[in-house]
């Protein structure tokens, strides 16, 4: 008979309240909402980090385009477009992000004898995404006899 008691005991020992089980239900919950948002913040952390780098790119396309022009195509009004479009990641489902630029070739704001002979180009780039625009702008120059002949 004490030996049914004593099991009886250990029994009703062992047992979780329902507090206590409530409680660990709350810290499981925790740790998954945490896990979860976890993972959608480095998702989208890495998603902003690729359309930033794939802006950085078409700018520099951009640029680098003009590098192979000629003073006169240049200076020539229309032979460089003034805007352009172009998508990133598109899919069957999804047309991506569209990349919307301006490129704008202006007189160098310098004021040494050289500056007829140097323009200022800037490169505007905006894109929507997470429906947040963004902006991005590069602005470099270009000399009409480029560094060859101060560097030769």
């Amino acid at each position: 008979m004490q030996l049914k008691t004593n099991l009886k005991n250990k029994i009703q020992k062992a047992a979780f309240a329902i507090n206590e089980a409530l409680f660990g239900v709350a810290i499981i919950g925790t740790v998954f909402i945490s896990l979860y948002s976890g993972m959608a913040t480095g998702f989208s952390s890495i998603r902003d980090s690729q359309e930033n780098l794939r802006a950085t790119q078409i700018m520099l396309e951009k640029f680098e385009t003009l590098r192979l022009y000629n003073w006169d195509q240049i200076n020539t009004a229309g032979f460089i477009p003034a805007t352009f479009t172009t998508t990133f990641a598109p899919t069957e489902n999804s047309k991506g992000i569209t990349y919307t630029g301006r490129v704008t070739i202006g007189q160098g704001a310098v004021t040494e004898i050289y500056n007829s002979d140097m323009r200022v180009v800037t490169i505007n780039l905006s894109w929507l995404s997470n429906r947040v625009t963004h902006n991005r702008t590069f602005t470099s120059y270009v000399a009409k006899y480029g560094i060859q002949n101060y560097v030769y």
